[in-house]
């Protein structure tokens, strides 16, 4: 049973991308998402990259926007810097000196705000933790703003070779705390962005039926819309569903800017980055909500 509940707020965008690089091989897999969510929108891309000692930037090493662009279709070859404003995208290439890459981005992110942050992941577990010094989590969790983790050695929904977006199946959990609401209309926005259609969108409740909360569903055309109720353990169940579902992309609410330097530590949300086999989007419950009509999700126990 649903029931109709429009709402007229700012639609969510992914016009601004922040895409901190390394350099590695990780960092290609989480720039080819950035670069196709910026170059669809006609937006911004912007990419950092942090050296320990001051020296001339050498900009060949950063990811190379126009050949990326020329093999996916966008441009012909040997294309100029003119041929990608043409494109209406805005591409700025940052170096920044600093000990730590951390530190050197959330300065950055404090001055510039973006929509949407593309972070390259590195799935360490128990004693590999301690020994490697993870980045992607402290930008995330200090910078309050949508992040989408791309771990290392998966497919990710943007192909390299051609830019193809694959996104068909995208799950996202939903609970009272923090609110669901805003995951659910970034994903929608995500993949409407993507103008990917055909698009299934599975809601996860862990619990009693009758205690999971009321949600709003986005009307998008080429969206489909399931709910599933499981019991047991949170972050099982969710990479259980993620494989049940072939779930290309997990969305997760974060707690948003109310005591965001905690909203990623120790939470589920960290937990499934960390052990995911796709990319996870964190989403801050206070990100706005679109203006698109939407439909109640009136929770029944047969889910």
């Amino acid at each position: 049973m649903t029931s109709n509940n429009s709402h007229a707020q700012t639609e969510i965008a992914f016009d601004r991308i922040f895409h901190p690089t390394d350099f590695s091989e990780a960092s290609d897999l989480a720039f080819a998402h950035a670069l196709k969510l910026a170059t669809h929108r006609n937006g911004r891309l912007t990419m950092l990259h942090t050296e320990e000692k001051k020296q001339r930037p050498d900009w060949t090493e950063f990811p190379r926007v126009r050949q990326t662009l020329e093999r996916w279709g966008f441009l012909a070859p040997g294309s100029t810097r003119e041929d990608v404003a043409a494109l209406g995208l805005n591409v700025a290439k940052i170096a920044a000196w600093e000990d730590d890459p951390v530190n050197s981005t959330l300065e950055y992110l404090g001055k510039h705000p973006h929509d949407l942050i593309v972070l390259a992941t590195h799935q360490y577990d128990g004693l590999e933790r301690w020994l490697h010094r993870t980045v992607a989590e402290p930008i995330a969790r200090r910078a309050g703003e949508m992040a989408l983790f791309v771990p290392q050695g998966v497919d990710g929904f943007i192909a390299i070779e051609n830019g193809a977006a694959t996104l068909r199946n995208i799950l996202i959990p939903v609970d009272r705390t923090p609110p669901s609401q805003a995951a659910l209309e970034a994903a929608s926005a995500l993949a409407a962005s993507l103008q990917c259609t055909g698009v299934v969108f599975t809601l996860l409740y862990v619990g009693a039926a009758a205690e999971a909360p009321q949600v709003r569903r986005s009307v998008r055309a080429g969206q489909e819309w399931h709910l599933v109720v499981k019991e047991g353990a949170i972050e099982q169940a969710i990479l259980q569903t993620a494989h049940e579902t072939r779930a290309d992309l997990i969305v997760m609410a974060t707690a948003g800017r109310h005591g965001f330097l905690d909203a990623l530590r120790g939470s589920t949300t960290e937990r499934i980055v960390r052990t995911a086999e796709v990319p996870v989007l964190a989403v801050p419950a206070l990100v706005k909500e679109s203006e698109q009509v939407a439909e109640a999700f009136v929770w029944q126990p047969t889910f």
